[in-house]
């Protein structure tokens, strides 16, 4: 391993070791708790942008292979760990970590007290960071680092979504016979807009019995209205992404048409964020984001607690109940995590349903669109 140089925005300058691409590499550092699916998470297209600081302090003892990924690539600028285990085991590897983060040009650093760097985030919040390990020089870094683009100035979305439109088919995949599980009778036609889908958001979907066709961020609003209003589609599914929602003027101008036209519609994450905007209500910066597989949720119409797994580091604002019900509460903060449009065939949801990793309580949700287009 070969010496890594860190600088991050408060002023903090760090040697540690590396592993990955060997590269120069500025983004955003937040942290995730989750204790497993670490290829899950990186291969997830909402963490464009950022580097990874993993709580768990192991890494890499179980590889990497093509089933375990979540999109087609892997879209982070790097992951921090403790300590990385180059040799893994397990009967499911292709390759290791090391391997899979170097045909994605993302940086590996360990041998670095993550939790000293999780405490500066959860006090001071997610921040900018320089990692390199060309350059070593702390004010060259500096200098590289005040001179680069901001993640909120970035539109991530343009490089992880789908360039050409396509059909998904596949179910949930089970982890116990190693084979995918076999889908409900299709109910119902759906597009999905993608803005850095998860594939197994799309499982899900496919999995309560939806016919799914996946189309790019610049989809064509008019278009969808008219096959809507022919029959052609029963609704609209908006999918989970990178960056800074309020940068999207073009999606937000998109969608407003969508609902001015009462497509049904269902929302994850950035899906859930775009829709409070084109409704009026813009999204706010979380300190340090909710990054992690074990977050306390309730349900308020049940009043019982879904343990999920969360992504994101924005949310709506509470003015936003005006014009909606809220279906979901984050129990760490009181955040916002679900709502339903008064008067519109429209929900939406901040946390992962389809939870990759993570728990499965709020599978459910995905039926739940289902009985809205039905209606």
């Amino acid at each position: 391993m070969t010496p890594v140089w860190i600088y991050l925005e408060n002023g903090l300058f760090l040697e540690a070791k590396s592993f990955g691409a060997k590269r120069t590499a500025v983004g955003e550092i937040v942290f995730n708790t989750s204790l497993c699916g670490y290829q899950e998470i990186v291969s997830d297209p909402s963490y464009a942008g950022q580097f990874i600081t993993f709580t768990m302090p192991e890494i890499g003892i179980v590889g990497a292979n093509a089933q375990d990924m979540e999109s087609r690539g892997a879209f982070a600028k790097g992951v921090i760990v403790r300590q990385y285990h180059k040799r893994y085991s397990n009967f499911r590897a292709e390759e290791s970590l090391d391997e899979l983060l170097k045909k994605f040009d993302i940086m590996g650093i360990c041998d670095i007290d993550t939790r000293a760097l999780t405490k500066i985030l959860r006090d001071e919040g997610s921040m900018m960071m320089i990692a390199s390990t060309i350059v070593s020089d702390k004010e060259e870094l500096k200098a590289q680092l005040q001179s680069a683009e901001r993640i909120e100035q970035i539109n991530y979305i343009e490089q992880v979504s789908t360039k050409e439109p396509y059909l998904h088919t596949s179910g949930t995949y089970d982890p116990v016979t190693f084979t995918y599980n076999k889908p409900a009778p299709s109910q119902a036609k759906i597009v999905v807009i993608d803005f850095g889908i998860k594939r197994n958001i799309l499982n899900e979907l496919v999995q309560s019995g939806l016919s799914v066709k996946v189309v790019p961020n610049s989809f064509d609003e008019e278009q969808l209205i008219g096959q809507y209003r022919d029959g052609e589609i029963d609704g609209v599914f908006l999918s989970n992404g990178p960056g800074d929602p309020l940068i999207l003027k073009d999606e937000q101008v998109k969608i407003r048409a969508l609902i001015e036209a009462k497509v049904p519609m269902f929302g994850i994450c950035l899906g859930h964020q775009l829709l409070s905007i084109a409704h009026g209500y813009e999204t706010y910066k979380l300190p340090f984001g909710h990054h992690g597989g074990n977050h306390p949720v309730k349900n308020e119409s049940s009043g019982s607690v879904e343990i999920t797994a969360q992504n994101h580091n924005y949310n709506v604002p509470s003015s936003i109940k005006e014009i909606a019900s809220i279906t979901h509460t984050n129990l760490f903060d009181d955040t916002i995590e679900g709502l339903s449009y008064n008067n519109s065939p429209i929900f939406s949801v901040q946390h992962h349903p389809e939870s990759s990793p993570g728990p499965k309580e709020s599978a459910y949700i995905f039926n739940k669109f289902v009985e809205l287009i039905k209606r």
